[in-house]
């Protein structure tokens, strides 16, 4: 047999490192991360940073990967493959922190950080201690972070308003902050994108009438599948919520709760 055509080349993708949970039910975490960035033609690399309990309603429990196997994972896929992108979720806790800040600090490429602190059905994912971590070490080294209004409100509790929230998060070192509004009671849903001496970008997007397990998730990896494709930032906000917004239209229901987005579109 003539096996001179397996050593071929292969074309390569753009790649996005993604650190985030696993969540069993595939509606968010590193699941949506695979599915969304394949949905826009890169490749995603999964570190796990924790295991979860939870379904469609809620999160139960939060297991933390032990740092020094997150550790060992990441230097090993750092030392095989090139990364065009990095996706950070979930953090299992503190001490895993420092370690994606080094990971960011050797690989020197867009960061985009999505801030989960709380699922959607109001189940902690992320402890005092941890959301401090991240504030103090990430949000410095992100490229835009993507926190919902609710996280954004947790993040700076003494805000007065959405806009004073980003701006304060700006403040922390952030070069910009996409704050979405699909957790708000508002007809339309208003997402914000903020950045240092520019003018507040504001965009409006039809309210699909479900509640939603893994829309953030969805949102914070397709953008950094775009980045990792080669938008320019504003194209890569754009895109990315354009594909958010049709992934909802074709949500999926897999249980009792929330519907999942249709991050694979049916042929």
């Amino acid at each position: 047999m003539n096996t001179a055509h397996l050593s071929q080349p292969t074309a390569r993708r753009p790649q996005v490192l993604c650190l985030s949970g696993h969540d069993p039910s595939g509606g968010a975490g590193i699941q949506a991360d695979i599915e969304a960035i394949a949905a826009q033609g890169a490749h995603a690399l999964g570190v796990i940073t924790a295991l979860t309990v939870q379904n469609s309603q809620n999160v139960q429990r939060v297991v933390p990967i032990a740092v020094d196997l997150f550790a060992e994972q990441l230097e090993v896929l750092l030392d095989d493959c090139h990364i065009d992108a990095i996706k950070i979720g979930v953090i299992g806790d503190a001490r895993q922190v420092s370690v994606i800040a080094r990971t960011i600090d050797r690989l020197q490429v867009p960061v985009i950080l999505d801030p989960v602190l709380r699922a959607g059905g109001g189940g902690t994912l992320a402890g005092d201690q941890t959301a401090a971590a991240l504030m103090h070490a990430l949000l410095p080294r992100a490229s835009i972070i993507t926190p919902n209004a609710a996280e954004a409100r947790l993040l700076v509790p003494d805000a007065p308003d959405l806009d004073a929230a980003a701006r304060a998060l700006l403040a922390q070192g952030c070069q910009s902050v996409l704050v979405t509004g699909g957790d708000e009671p508002t007809e339309i849903v208003e997402n914000s994108w903020h950045r240092i001496d520019l003018p507040v970008n504001r965009y409006h997007w039809p309210r699909v009438a479900l509640g939603f397990h893994g829309a953030g998730c969805t949102l914070a990896s397709t953008l950094a599948a775009r980045v990792a494709l080669g938008d320019a930032l504003p194209d890569a906000v754009e895109n990315a919520q354009r594909a958010v917004q049709a992934a909802l239209a074709r949500a999926l229901t897999i249980g009792k709760g929330r519907a999942i987005p249709g991050r694979i579109a049916r042929a």
